[in-house]
């Protein structure tokens, strides 16, 4: 997980927005932001989805409609998310919410390219794990 410093914006305001399908984010300076649950949740921070080293992430699918149904705080630094697939195992700390927040546009880009190297469409259903079922 990466590392706060003390030049990481912390939110003054996070609102949900259920119909429209994003987070925003309101900072103090009178910035924000509204990101997409689609792309909080292919970028979750979380071991199933990063893997535990370079290499071993696993690419998510079929999350366009994905909701977050639930928001709660982690200490002071970090919010965790609760989406409607289930997953909630990833711990979004302000820095992670910063980059994704206002780095979009390249985060996108790098999403499709990964897609197209994999050779999956977007909204393919992702492959049942059949190791453990853990991942419910």
């Amino acid at each position: 997980m990466s590392g706060l410093t003390s030049a990481t914006p912390i939110p003054t305001g996070v609102v949900l927005h259920s119909k429209s399908r994003v987070l925003e984010l309101q900072y103090g300076d009178g910035e924000s932001y509204r990101v997409p649950f689609e792309l909080l949740r292919v970028y979750s921070p979380s071991a199933e989805v990063q893997g535990h080293g370079p290499g071993q992430e696993t690419l998510q699918t079929g999350k366009r409609e994905v909701a977050i149904v639930g928001v709660g705080p982690v200490g002071h630094y970090a919010l965790q998310l609760t989406f409607s697939d289930g997953h909630n195992t990833g711990i979004y700390s302000w820095d992670i919410l910063h980059r994704l927040a206002t780095q979009q546009d390249g985060l996108w880009r790098e999403y499709f390219a990964k897609l197209e190297a994999a050779g999956v469409e977007r909204d393919a259903p992702m492959p049942v794990k059949s190791s453990g079922g853990h991942c419910h």
